[in-house]
């Protein structure tokens, strides 16, 4: 099950309680005070992992705690510190706090770890309290209560191509071309209801250059108004670089105009904002083993018109996979444009 969205509660443990103690030995008089400090609460840390690629183990567990500190003890012992709680997370999860909507940790790379939540300081015991005009002291501290908070979790994959189009443009038979990704492939619109991540190695070892290309359930007109999957999955090509906007250039679709078929998916993105829009786009007629020549030659003049990349491709019969392939890792390779 893929699950890129979760909301979780977390709670650092509080600290142990000073301990209020005398010394009571034989032949030690007047011992004085002997109280020792509670221990420090757990924290509750996250931990970016590339072993996880789902928020899924957080939709049936949404709470989490730390184990408290334990009480300080006479002798001046001081109380054993609680555990810590590591919620490991994909690479490229964004947490914010619930409450505020503030930014909490962007994970972009993996095994980054960060404190979401606190332990409470243990409470000092009356040892800490001695003077030279108050030796008996009685006073003794509470332990502090860890941190809690209410979090939001969002996973946005990190890949370096975004494949989009409409339903059943053949994105997911591509990306299975490519690469050794192996999503659900039919002959009906929406067979992809999940995003799929695939590497592409592009050329020979040992020069040979990878990239990785998402795949994204297919957009239809009014998207970004609910229609068909919505926009909920638009949010995992916020980090690529380059897009490729596969357009059906077959008679399978239904659809008579490879054109509108381009603009509409265009105006979506753009509907959704982030500025998918204006990410630099390659135009992938697909589906040219069964080609209409018509609608090819008007999404060339289109293209040619717009000074578009067009690359005509079949990921049945191989045509054209490669160049598309190697047009990929040169665009990925260019460094961004700020």
């Amino acid at each position: 099950m893929f699950v890129d969205e979760a909301k979780i509660r977390v709670k650092a443990g509080g600290g142990g309680n000073g301990c209020m103690a005398f010394r009571r030995e034989k032949f030690v008089p007047r011992g004085g005070p002997s109280g020792g400090d509670g221990g420090h609460g757990g924290d509750v840390i996250m931990e970016s992992s590339e072993r996880h690629n789902t928020l899924v183990h957080f939709r049936f567990n949404p709470e989490y705690r730390a184990e408290r500190g334990r009480h300080g003890e006479g002798s001046n012992k001081t109380g054993r510190e609680g555990e810590n709680v590591v919620l490991k997370v994909p690479v490229g999860t964004i947490v914010y706090d619930e409450l505020t909507g503030e930014l909490v940790h962007d994970f972009s790379h993996p095994d980054e770890r960060v404190v979401i939540a606190r332990g409470g300081r243990g409470g000092r015991g009356n040892a800490r309290f001695a003077t030279s005009v108050h030796q008996a002291p009685r006073e003794h501290e509470e332990g502090h209560p860890g941190e809690e908070r209410a979090l939001r979790l969002e996973l946005k994959l990190l890949a370096d191509v975004g494949l989009v189009g409409y339903p059943n443009a053949g994105k997911s038979t591509l990306i299975s071309r490519i690469s050794a990704a192996r999503p659900k492939i039919a002959d009906y619109p929406f067979t992809t209801l999940q995003p799929n991540l695939g590497v592409v190695v592009a050329g020979n070892p040992p020069d040979d250059s990878s990239f990785v290309v998402a795949d994204i359930p297919g957009l239809i007109e009014g998207a970004s108004e609910g229609a068909g999957l919505g926009t909920q999955f638009l949010r995992h090509i916020e980090r690529t670089r380059v897009l490729a906007h596969l357009v059906d250039v077959s008679d399978s679709s239904g659809r008579p105009d490879p054109v509108q078929d381009y603009e509409v998916i265009t105006r979506e993105l753009a509907n959704f904002g982030s500025g998918l829009a204006s990410k630099p786009t390659m135009v992938v007629a697909s589906k040219m083993d069964a080609v209409n020549k018509d609608k090819l030659a008007k999404l060339k003049r289109y293209c040619k018109r717009k000074k578009l990349e067009l690359f005509p491709i079949s990921a049945v019969t191989g045509e054209g996979i490669d160049e598309l392939k190697w047009a990929m890792a040169e665009r990925v390779a260019k460094p961004a444009v700020s």
